[in-house]
């Protein structure tokens, strides 16, 4: 019995994909040996803190660390992605509003978000609040212009048609324009999750009593480098596994178009 293509080609990616990570761990490896820094520590070491300190204590690193920066990421992201789709689909559906509005969405993009962390600290105080809006902000730009975009680019045929029929407007966005602008907002969903972790961790490095950020910037503080670097690969994984969410997301929306 021989295997399905697409098994095998899953087996192939999977090999490919374990093989650049064992690549990674060689050279790691031999470049700490040659170095020899106490700022840069073997894999080894590393590793074991990863299994040590966040594995084995579980509990705790999901209570104090992981859990608070999985809340703040995930409320920020999902009201950014909850406004700028809506608000996307009203300036694409309408050019008379988008000449009114997006030379101010141009002007607030152009402003880096930490650059807003100081005024975020007076208005918002230095509470969860502060980092969910500070993260809402980063990400709300990619959503909002992907689904403009996406949007614009409904061929007219689909609307013509939907017209003809005389389908109401709420029918019409849930099936022909949501649908439509699909591709194009999870587009800007992709990018905007890297911005979101980005942005999370740079909340949590300052007036943060909990949250990976925290525990990277504490290592930091102590000349902990085994800790820090144990954190940067909890924080690299964290990330990979919120990717992969959202691609099992987005093909599951978006099995339609599949072949």
């Amino acid at each position: 019995m021989t295997a399905s293509p697409q098994l095998v080609r899953a087996a192939k990616n999977l090999g490919l994909q374990l093989a650049v990570v064992v690549g990674v761990l060689i050279v790691w490896k031999v470049g700490t040996e040659w170095q020899d820094s106490l700022f840069f520590p073997s894999p080894n070491k590393v590793l074991a803190e990863v299994w040590n300190g966040w594995i084995l204590n579980w509990s705790e690193s999901w209570n104090e660390n992981i859990f608070p920066s999985l809340k703040r990421l995930l409320a920020g992201f999902l009201l950014a992605a909850a406004v700028a789709v809506a608000l996307g689909v009203a300036i694409g559906r309408s050019r008379t509003f988008g000449d009114y509005v997006e030379p101010i969405i141009n002007f607030l993009r152009s402003i880096p978000p930490p650059a807003l962390l100081p005024l975020f600290f007076v208005l918002l105080g230095i509470g969860d609040s502060m980092k969910i809006v500070l993260i809402a902000v980063g990400v709300f730009p990619p959503i909002l212009l992907n689904t403009i975009d996406g949007v614009r680019s409904i061929d007219p045929l689909y609307l013509d048609t939907a017209e003809a029929y005389r389908i109401t407007p709420l029918r019409r966005l849930t099936h022909v324009i949501l649908p439509s602008a699909a591709p194009k907002i999870f587009a800007g969903l992709r990018i905007s999750l890297s911005i979101a972790v980005i942005l999370m961790v740079i909340s949590e490095l300052y007036a943060a009593t909990n949250g990976v950020g925290f525990r990277i910037v504490q290592a930091q503080r102590q000349f902990k480098m085994v800790d820090l670097w144990a954190g940067l690969v909890v924080l690299g994984a964290m990330g990979a596994a919120l990717n992969v969410a959202l691609t099992m997301i987005e093909r599951r929306v978006l099995r339609w178009r599949q072949p």
